[in-house]
Protein backbone atom coordinates (compact mmCIF):
# COMPACT_ATOMS: atom_id res chain seq x y z
CA UNK A 1 0.00 0.00 0.00
CA UNK A 2 1.00 3.54 -0.20
CA UNK A 3 3.76 5.09 1.93
CA UNK A 4 2.59 7.06 5.03
CA UNK A 5 6.64 8.38 5.96
CA UNK A 6 6.81 10.62 3.00
CA UNK A 7 9.19 8.30 0.50
CA UNK A 8 8.44 8.50 -3.07
CA UNK A 9 6.76 5.39 -4.17
CA UNK A 10 7.27 3.33 -7.51
CA UNK A 11 6.43 3.42 -11.27
CA UNK A 12 6.31 -0.27 -12.43
CA UNK A 13 5.61 -1.18 -16.39
CA UNK A 14 4.67 -4.29 -16.55
CA UNK A 15 4.63 -6.70 -19.81
CA UNK A 16 1.40 -8.07 -20.59
CA UNK A 17 0.17 -11.27 -23.15
CA UNK A 18 0.11 -10.27 -26.92
CA UNK A 19 -1.81 -13.39 -27.48
CA UNK A 20 -1.72 -16.04 -24.58
CA UNK A 21 -2.60 -15.48 -21.39
CA UNK A 22 -0.37 -18.40 -20.50
CA UNK A 23 2.46 -16.09 -21.39
CA UNK A 24 2.05 -13.40 -18.53
CA UNK A 25 5.11 -13.77 -16.40
CA UNK A 26 4.58 -14.81 -12.59
CA UNK A 27 5.17 -11.50 -11.12
CA UNK A 28 2.77 -9.88 -13.12
CA UNK A 29 -0.36 -11.36 -10.86
CA UNK A 30 0.99 -9.79 -7.53
CA UNK A 31 1.89 -7.05 -8.87
CA UNK A 32 -1.86 -6.36 -10.10
CA UNK A 33 -3.49 -7.63 -6.90
CA UNK A 34 -0.77 -5.70 -4.73
CA UNK A 35 -0.30 -2.10 -6.72
CA UNK A 36 -2.07 0.76 -5.28
CA UNK A 37 -3.16 2.05 -8.29
CA UNK A 38 -3.47 0.33 -11.88
CA UNK A 39 -3.02 2.49 -14.98
CA UNK A 40 -4.74 0.12 -17.94
CA UNK A 41 -4.99 0.85 -21.30
CA UNK A 42 -8.21 -0.22 -21.63
CA UNK A 43 -10.14 -1.22 -18.31
CA UNK A 44 -12.44 -3.78 -20.53
CA UNK A 45 -9.26 -5.71 -20.98
CA UNK A 46 -7.69 -5.56 -17.50
CA UNK A 47 -10.77 -7.05 -16.12
CA UNK A 48 -10.41 -9.79 -18.58
CA UNK A 49 -6.67 -10.70 -17.75
CA UNK A 50 -7.64 -10.60 -14.08
CA UNK A 51 -10.65 -13.15 -14.81
CA UNK A 52 -8.37 -15.56 -17.18
CA UNK A 53 -5.29 -14.79 -14.36
CA UNK A 54 -7.90 -15.98 -10.99
CA UNK A 55 -7.24 -13.21 -9.35
CA UNK A 56 -8.27 -9.54 -8.10
CA UNK A 57 -6.99 -5.90 -8.13
CA UNK A 58 -7.23 -4.30 -4.79
CA UNK A 59 -6.05 -0.97 -5.49
CA UNK A 60 -7.47 1.89 -7.63
CA UNK A 61 -7.78 1.41 -11.32
CA UNK A 62 -7.71 4.15 -13.79
CA UNK A 63 -7.80 4.25 -17.36
CA UNK A 64 -4.36 5.69 -19.67
CA UNK A 65 -4.82 5.66 -22.80
CA UNK A 66 -3.42 7.88 -25.97
CA UNK A 67 -6.93 10.19 -25.43
CA UNK A 68 -6.36 10.76 -21.83
CA UNK A 69 -2.31 10.58 -21.54
CA UNK A 70 -1.49 13.76 -20.99
CA UNK A 71 -4.35 14.72 -18.38
CA UNK A 72 -3.76 11.69 -16.56
CA UNK A 73 0.16 11.76 -16.25
CA UNK A 74 0.07 14.65 -14.03
CA UNK A 75 -2.39 12.41 -11.53
CA UNK A 76 -0.42 9.44 -11.59
CA UNK A 77 2.46 11.42 -10.81
CA UNK A 78 0.99 12.95 -7.80
CA UNK A 79 0.16 9.49 -6.56
CA UNK A 80 3.84 8.30 -6.76
CA UNK A 81 5.13 11.28 -4.80
CA UNK A 82 2.71 10.43 -2.19
CA UNK A 83 3.94 6.82 -1.87
CA UNK A 84 1.98 4.79 -4.19
CA UNK A 85 3.07 1.64 -6.15
CA UNK A 86 1.53 2.54 -9.55
CA UNK A 87 1.43 -0.45 -11.97
CA UNK A 88 1.22 0.46 -16.06
CA UNK A 89 -0.42 -2.10 -18.13
CA UNK A 90 -1.27 -1.76 -21.69
CA UNK A 91 -3.52 -3.75 -24.10
CA UNK A 92 -0.98 -6.41 -24.77
CA UNK A 93 3.18 -6.00 -24.58
CA UNK A 94 5.26 -3.79 -23.05
CA UNK A 95 3.85 -0.22 -21.99
CA UNK A 96 5.35 2.87 -24.13
CA UNK A 97 6.57 0.75 -26.78
CA UNK A 98 4.03 2.31 -29.32
CA UNK A 99 1.73 2.31 -26.37
CA UNK A 100 1.01 4.83 -23.52
CA UNK A 101 3.68 4.86 -21.06
CA UNK A 102 6.59 7.20 -22.34
CA UNK A 103 5.16 10.74 -20.82
CA UNK A 104 4.55 9.11 -17.67
CA UNK A 105 8.11 7.52 -17.58
CA UNK A 106 9.71 10.79 -18.51
CA UNK A 107 7.54 12.61 -15.70
CA UNK A 108 8.49 9.87 -13.49
CA UNK A 109 12.40 10.50 -13.97
CA UNK A 110 12.24 14.21 -13.48
CA UNK A 111 10.54 13.29 -10.06
CA UNK A 112 13.65 10.95 -9.84
CA UNK A 113 10.90 8.64 -9.05
CA UNK A 114 12.27 5.18 -9.49
CA UNK A 115 10.92 3.30 -12.57
CA UNK A 116 11.32 -0.48 -12.89
CA UNK A 117 9.77 -3.65 -15.31
CA UNK A 118 7.95 -6.40 -15.02
CA UNK A 119 9.69 -7.96 -18.33
CA UNK A 120 7.17 -9.67 -20.41
CA UNK A 121 6.01 -10.37 -24.32
CA UNK A 122 7.18 -7.94 -26.53
CA UNK A 123 5.77 -8.07 -30.64
CA UNK A 124 8.51 -6.88 -31.88
CA UNK A 125 11.19 -9.24 -30.74
CA UNK A 126 8.79 -12.51 -30.88
CA UNK A 127 8.22 -11.53 -34.99
CA UNK A 128 12.24 -10.46 -34.82
CA UNK A 129 12.32 -13.82 -34.02
CA UNK A 130 10.59 -15.61 -36.06
CA UNK A 131 10.97 -14.01 -39.25
CA UNK A 132 14.29 -15.36 -40.66
CA UNK A 133 15.76 -12.43 -41.40
CA UNK A 134 19.11 -11.11 -39.89
CA UNK A 135 18.71 -10.34 -35.99
CA UNK A 136 22.20 -9.18 -35.07
CA UNK A 137 20.90 -5.66 -36.00
CA UNK A 138 17.69 -4.02 -36.13
CA UNK A 139 15.93 -1.13 -35.52
CA UNK A 140 12.01 -0.34 -34.75
CA UNK A 141 10.18 1.73 -36.56
CA UNK A 142 6.72 1.41 -35.01
CA UNK A 143 3.60 2.51 -37.33
CA UNK A 144 4.05 4.90 -40.34
CA UNK A 145 2.01 7.58 -41.41
CA UNK A 146 -1.27 6.52 -42.75
CA UNK A 147 -1.84 9.27 -45.70
CA UNK A 148 -0.60 7.72 -48.90
CA UNK A 149 2.46 10.39 -49.47
CA UNK A 150 3.63 10.73 -46.18
CA UNK A 151 4.14 6.97 -46.10
CA UNK A 152 6.08 6.90 -48.82
CA UNK A 153 8.56 9.80 -47.21
CA UNK A 154 8.71 7.89 -44.45
CA UNK A 155 9.79 4.90 -46.49
CA UNK A 156 12.30 6.72 -48.45
CA UNK A 157 14.11 7.88 -44.73
CA UNK A 158 15.01 4.33 -44.38
CA UNK A 159 15.49 2.78 -47.56
CA UNK A 160 19.39 2.68 -47.01
CA UNK A 161 18.79 1.48 -43.32
CA UNK A 162 21.30 -1.68 -42.97
CA UNK A 163 19.22 -2.86 -40.01
CA UNK A 164 16.32 -4.78 -40.06
CA UNK A 165 13.51 -3.17 -39.61
CA UNK A 166 10.44 -3.98 -37.43
CA UNK A 167 7.14 -2.01 -37.85
CA UNK A 168 3.33 -2.24 -36.79
CA UNK A 169 0.30 -2.20 -38.91
CA UNK A 170 -3.01 -2.15 -39.17
CA UNK A 171 -4.94 -5.10 -41.37
CA UNK A 172 -6.65 -2.92 -43.33
CA UNK A 173 -3.77 -0.80 -44.51
CA UNK A 174 -1.36 -3.52 -45.03
CA UNK A 175 -1.49 -3.81 -48.59
CA UNK A 176 -1.16 -0.57 -49.34
CA UNK A 177 1.98 -0.17 -46.96
CA UNK A 178 3.90 -3.83 -48.86
CA UNK A 179 2.94 -2.02 -51.62
CA UNK A 180 4.64 1.06 -51.23
CA UNK A 181 7.59 -1.05 -49.52
CA UNK A 182 7.75 -2.76 -52.96
CA UNK A 183 7.95 0.15 -54.58
CA UNK A 184 10.59 1.65 -52.40
CA UNK A 185 12.85 -0.97 -51.02
CA UNK A 186 12.45 -3.02 -54.24
CA UNK A 187 9.96 -6.18 -54.94
CA UNK A 188 12.39 -8.30 -54.29
CA UNK A 189 13.73 -7.14 -50.52
CA UNK A 190 12.67 -9.99 -47.98
CA UNK A 191 10.05 -9.53 -45.36
CA UNK A 192 7.77 -11.35 -43.15
CA UNK A 193 4.42 -10.67 -42.11
CA UNK A 194 3.89 -12.12 -38.71
CA UNK A 195 0.03 -12.07 -38.16
CA UNK A 196 -1.48 -12.73 -34.80
CA UNK A 197 1.55 -14.43 -32.71
CA UNK A 198 0.98 -16.69 -30.41
CA UNK A 199 -2.80 -16.66 -30.59
CA UNK A 200 -5.06 -19.73 -32.35
CA UNK A 201 -4.87 -18.44 -35.81
CA UNK A 202 -0.72 -16.98 -35.71
CA UNK A 203 0.77 -16.69 -39.22
CA UNK A 204 3.92 -15.86 -40.64
CA UNK A 205 3.56 -15.23 -44.13
CA UNK A 206 7.70 -15.05 -45.41
CA UNK A 207 8.77 -14.25 -48.77
CA UNK A 208 9.68 -10.71 -51.21
CA UNK A 209 7.60 -7.61 -50.55
CA UNK A 210 6.25 -8.10 -54.10
CA UNK A 211 4.95 -11.41 -53.23
CA UNK A 212 3.79 -10.37 -49.59
CA UNK A 213 1.98 -7.32 -51.69
CA UNK A 214 -0.11 -9.20 -54.07
CA UNK A 215 -1.14 -11.69 -50.56
CA UNK A 216 -2.34 -9.10 -48.64
CA UNK A 217 -4.45 -7.41 -51.16
CA UNK A 218 -6.69 -10.40 -50.71
CA UNK A 219 -7.10 -9.52 -47.15
CA UNK A 220 -5.51 -10.16 -43.98
CA UNK A 221 -6.66 -9.78 -40.18
CA UNK A 222 -5.31 -9.75 -36.82
CA UNK A 223 -2.92 -7.79 -35.19
CA UNK A 224 0.14 -7.51 -37.96
CA UNK A 225 3.95 -6.81 -37.51
CA UNK A 226 5.88 -6.41 -40.11
CA UNK A 227 9.85 -7.45 -40.66
CA UNK A 228 12.02 -6.16 -43.48
CA UNK A 229 15.84 -7.19 -44.69
CA UNK A 230 17.84 -4.19 -44.64
CA UNK A 231 19.53 -2.68 -47.75
CA UNK A 232 22.16 -4.63 -48.70
CA UNK A 233 25.25 -2.68 -48.42
CA UNK A 234 26.10 -2.11 -52.24
CA UNK A 235 27.48 1.38 -52.78
CA UNK A 236 30.22 0.41 -53.73
CA UNK A 237 29.09 -1.91 -56.26
CA UNK A 238 26.55 0.32 -57.96
CA UNK A 239 28.39 2.57 -61.11
CA UNK A 240 27.12 4.96 -62.69
CA UNK A 241 25.35 3.16 -64.98
CA UNK A 242 23.24 1.21 -62.69
CA UNK A 243 21.94 4.71 -60.95
CA UNK A 244 20.86 5.94 -64.43
CA UNK A 245 19.36 2.59 -65.05
CA UNK A 246 17.37 2.09 -61.71
CA UNK A 247 16.06 6.40 -61.97
CA UNK A 248 14.99 5.24 -65.30
CA UNK A 249 12.64 2.19 -64.17
CA UNK A 250 11.03 4.76 -61.61
CA UNK A 251 10.58 7.53 -64.19
CA UNK A 252 9.11 5.43 -66.27
CA UNK A 253 6.54 3.75 -63.35
CA UNK A 254 5.44 7.44 -63.05
CA UNK A 255 7.81 8.82 -60.13
CA UNK A 256 8.69 12.32 -60.78
CA UNK A 257 12.84 12.49 -61.75
CA UNK A 258 13.37 14.11 -58.10
CA UNK A 259 11.81 11.70 -56.16
CA UNK A 260 13.49 8.54 -57.81
CA UNK A 261 16.83 10.30 -57.40
CA UNK A 262 16.19 10.95 -53.80
CA UNK A 263 15.14 7.02 -53.74
CA UNK A 264 17.84 5.96 -55.57
CA UNK A 265 20.30 7.44 -53.57
CA UNK A 266 18.66 6.70 -49.97
CA UNK A 267 18.14 2.62 -51.04
CA UNK A 268 22.14 2.73 -52.30
CA UNK A 269 23.31 4.54 -49.33
CA UNK A 270 24.64 7.53 -51.73
CA UNK A 271 24.30 11.26 -51.41
CA UNK A 272 21.53 12.28 -53.72
CA UNK A 273 24.35 14.29 -55.51
CA UNK A 274 26.12 11.34 -56.69
CA UNK A 275 22.81 10.06 -58.50
CA UNK A 276 21.93 13.45 -59.81
CA UNK A 277 25.39 13.98 -61.61
CA UNK A 278 25.10 10.28 -62.91
CA UNK A 279 21.96 11.16 -64.63
CA UNK A 280 22.87 14.53 -65.70
CA UNK A 281 25.89 13.03 -67.27
CA UNK A 282 24.25 10.08 -68.99
CA UNK A 283 21.65 13.01 -70.17
CA UNK A 284 24.59 14.96 -71.87
CA UNK A 285 25.95 11.53 -73.46
CA UNK A 286 22.77 10.43 -74.86
CA UNK A 287 23.17 13.55 -77.07
CA UNK A 288 26.07 12.95 -78.66
CA UNK A 289 25.54 9.69 -79.38
CA UNK A 290 24.46 6.09 -77.68
CA UNK A 291 25.11 5.72 -74.06
CA UNK A 292 23.84 3.83 -70.98
CA UNK A 293 21.54 6.71 -69.93
CA UNK A 294 19.94 7.06 -73.43
CA UNK A 295 16.36 7.98 -72.40
CA UNK A 296 16.53 9.79 -69.65
CA UNK A 297 16.97 12.93 -71.90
Amino acid sequence: MADVTGTTGTLVLAGTPIGDVADAPPRLAKELETADVVAAEDTRRLRRLTQALGIHTTGRVVSYFEGNESARTPELVEALTGGARVLLVTDAGMPSVSDPGYRLVAAAVEKDIKVTAVPGPSAVLTALALSGLPVDRFCFEGFLPRKAGERLGRLREVAGERRTMVFFEAPHRLDDTLAAMAEVFGGDRRAAVCRELTKTYEEVKRGPLAELAVWAAEGVRGEITVVVEGAADTAEELDAAELVRRVQVREEAGERRKEAIAAVAAAAGLPKREVFDAVVAAKNASRTGPAEGKGLS
